[in-house]
């Protein structure tokens, strides 16, 4: 079902546990903590949800869906901007831990094994970033490869790693400013 089409208290719901996971990690919070933050009876829950990891599937996906809906504006919309300035605002949209991203982060670290459903919607998502970086980069150079999208993911998620040690958290123009240079800074 589409996030537009949920009721009210199911998005309630889904926006206390995108809130919650995010704060807290997917391990240090339950269905119940959910039920009583998001004030919604526990049928209301399961009648929408039926799991935790359904719950968590689609708050992955929501926050999957407001990516791309971003990076499409940015790569296909945003026409007046160069390829340098894309990659500096698709970077700045990732490295954010108050962004959409980090929930999406978060996952890689901590519902691989216990929760290998929901997981597959960052899978997804990280294998259609890395094509659509790939295709982003060809427009500007025909050598580009695949590793340099790789590469360009791997910027990110050190930059998050960054950000989530006070003392380097400032660190993450540095890192970005060092991919670019390859591309013509």
């Amino acid at each position: 079902m589409p996030h537009s089409d949920l009721p009210f208290r199911a998005l309630s719901v889904l926006h206390t546990s995108r809130f919650l996971f995010n704060k807290y990690g997917f391990h240090k919070v339950g269905v119940d903590r959910i039920i009583e933050s998001s004030k919604t009876p526990k049928a209301t829950f399961y009648n929408y949800f039926h799991s935790k990891e359904r719950l968590i599937e689609m708050s992955l996906t929501f926050q999957k869906d407001g990516l791309k809906h971003e990076i499409l504006s940015i790569i296909y919309v945003q026409k007046e901007l160069t390829l340098l300035e894309k990659l500096r605002k698709i970077y700045f949209l990732h490295a954010d831990l108050d962004g959409l991203y980090h929930l999406p982060f978060k996952a890689i670290f901590e519902i691989a094994k216990t929760h290998p459903k929901a997981y597959q919607v960052v899978v997804e998502y990280r294998k259609w970033f890395i094509n659509e970086i790939y295709n982003l980069l060809l427009t500007a150079n025909s050598n580009a490869s695949k590793q340099d999208a790789h590469m360009f993911l791997f910027v990110i998620d050190g930059a998050m790693v960054q950000l989530l040690d006070p003392n380097k958290a400032g660190e993450r123009e540095k890192l970005l400013d060092y991919f670019l240079i390859s591309w013509g800074k």
